[in-house]
C-alpha cells in the first residue's frame, strides 16, 4: 500500500505470515487447549477416589500403630482425629511410682472419677489396657496446648521433686505417667484416653474399643 503523505515510503504492514502458517498456529494452540483439559479430567477420578478416606480419617477413623521398635522409656506420636496421640512404654520404675501413695496425694483425679476422660477399660491407677503402654491424646486439657515428655528426674527448671511425666509449658500444668493431672494447676482434668483396642503384642488400632466393651 502507497503511503499518501510520502508515496516513496510504503506503510509497514508487519512481517508476512503465509496462510498455512497462520493455520498451524490455531490447531497447536487448540490441541494444547484440548490436551490440558484432558489431564484435568483424568487427574479428576485420583483426586476423588483419595477424598474418602481422608474424610474418614478427619472424622474420626480408627489408625493402626505399629511400635515394636519402642524400648523401655520410649515414646512415639501418632495421630488420630487430627490430634496427637502418644503411645509410652512404661518401665517397671514408673509403674511402681504411680501407685505409691505419697504420689497419689498430689494428684487432682488419681482414681479419674472424671469419666469423659477415659473408657472404663482404662480406669485405675495405670488407665490403660496393659500396664506397660499408655495411649494418650497429646493435649492439656487447659487450653489444648501440646505438653513436653519429661521423663527425667529432678531437673534443673521442674525442681527436685519432680518424678517424671509431662510439663504443659504454655501455662505450668503438669502429668504424671498415666496422664492424671497434679492439684492446683490450670489444667481441670487427667488427659484423654482414646478408645483403643490391641490387634497384636505391638500394633494398637486407635479409635476403637475392645469387643465386648464400651
Amino acid at each position: 500500500m502507497t503511503n499518501t503523505l510520502n508515496p516513496q515510503v510504503p506503510i509497514d504492514q508487519g512481517p508476512d505470515i503465509p496462510p498455512d502458517m497462520e493455520r498451524r498456529k490455531l490447531l497447536t494452540a487448540a490441541t494444547s487447549i484440548v490436551g490440558g483439559a484432558g489431564v484435568a479430567a483424568a487427574a479428576v477420578p485420583f483426586v476423588i477416589s483419595m477424598t474418602p478416606s481422608e474424610r474418614a480419617r478427619a472424622g474420626g477413623a480408627p489408625v493402626e500403630i505399629e511400635f515394636a521398635r519402642l524400648g523401655p522409656g520410649e515414646q512415639l506420636t501418632a495421630e488420630w482425629r487430627g490430634k496427637p496421640v502418644w503411645i509410652l512404654r512404661r518401665t517397671e520404675a514408673m509403674l511402681r511410682a504411680l501407685e505409691r501413695p505419697a504420689h497419689r496425694a498430689k494428684l487432682a483425679d488419681p482414681d479419674s472419677k472424671v469419666k469423659s476422660q477415659q473408657p472404663a477399660y482404662a480406669l485405675g491407677a495405670f488407665r490403660s489396657l496393659k500396664p506397660e503402654n499408655l495411649v494418650l491424646v497429646a493435649l492439656c486439657t487447659h487450653l489444648g496446648c501440646v505438653p513436653t515428655f519429661r521423663p527425667d528426674v529432678a531437673p534443673r527448671d521442674l525442681g527436685p521433686e519432680w518424678p517424671g511425666g509431662y510439663f504443659c509449658p504454655c501455662h505450668g500444668s503438669k502429668f504424671d505417667f498415666a496422664g492424671r493431672v497434679y492439684r492446683n494447676v490450670p489444667a481441670p482434668t487427667n488427659l484423654v484416653v482414646p478408645p483403643h483396642r490391641y490387634l497384636g503384642a505391638t500394633t494398637v488400632r486407635i479409635g476403637e474399643d475392645p469387643a465386648g466393651t464400651a
